[in-house]
């Protein structure tokens, strides 16, 4: 990287950048990894509901180390807080409230995002692979929208915004928008459209790390 190319984002500014677009009142389900730190950044202006499949509502932000919970986790095994009027079920109900299309929103990290919404984010196919795509397949089929968010490019520079999934799917045209370290991306009919380019960086230096047409918006 040359000394005047503009930095990515980190994890917490993605988070928070897709924190701002989330509308008030909507049900959310957050996905493990960068997702989990969306509930830290919703504003004290608008009431978002998010859902942890292991069975809770009304999750709030991460706990400081003085008020930790320890029997409080979400499905990422990661410690949380609950808001007031949240509440607690078992799987059977939980996994109710996703298949029943009851989400407007399922916030996922991904390995690979197609033009046409194709999802792939549970298996690279290498030996070390998860066993089972888990509940990320219900939240793929089951949400109104699926946002995914994500670094652009892999360690290596290959871009993970494609024009096919080479990894094993795990939802058929679900994802609509992808937050990544360098922008934001909507995925419509006529493909990817560069929404939002992240701070200092043009749209010729996305395309240029984008795996498919990018169009503008």
């Amino acid at each position: 990287m040359s000394e005047t190319q503009p930095k990515p984002l980190t994890r917490e500014q993605m988070a928070a950048r897709l924190a701002q677009d989330i509308p008030d009142g909507w049900f959310v389900n957050l996905g493990i990894g960068v997702p989990t730190l969306v509930s830290n950044y919703v504003g004290a202006d608008k009431e978002v509901i998010f859902h942890s499949e292991n069975g809770l509502l009304g999750v709030g932000p991460a706990p400081d180390e003085d008020h930790v919970e320890p029997w409080l986790i979400n499905a990422g095994k990661q410690y949380v807080t609950l808001l007031p009027g949240a509440s607690t079920f078992n799987s059977a109900e939980s996994f109710g409230i996703i298949r029943g299309g009851h989400l407007d929103l399922a916030v996922l990290g991904g390995y690979e995002v197609a033009e046409n919404g194709d999802l792939a984010n549970w298996s690279t196919g290498a030996n070390d692979a998860g066993p089972a795509v888990g509940g990320a397949m219900d939240l793929g089929a089951g949400a109104k929208q699926v946002w995914v968010v994500m670094d652009h490019t892999t360690k290596q520079g290959v871009s993970k915004l494609v024009e096919k999934c080479t990894y094993p799917l795990t939802a058929l045209g679900s994802v609509t928008r992808v937050y990544t370290n360098i922008a934001v991306i909507d995925v419509t009919k006529d493909g990817f459209v560069l929404r939002e380019a992240a701070p200092g960086w043009t749209f010729e230096e996305v395309q240029a790390r984008t795996g498919a047409r990018l169009l503008r918006a």
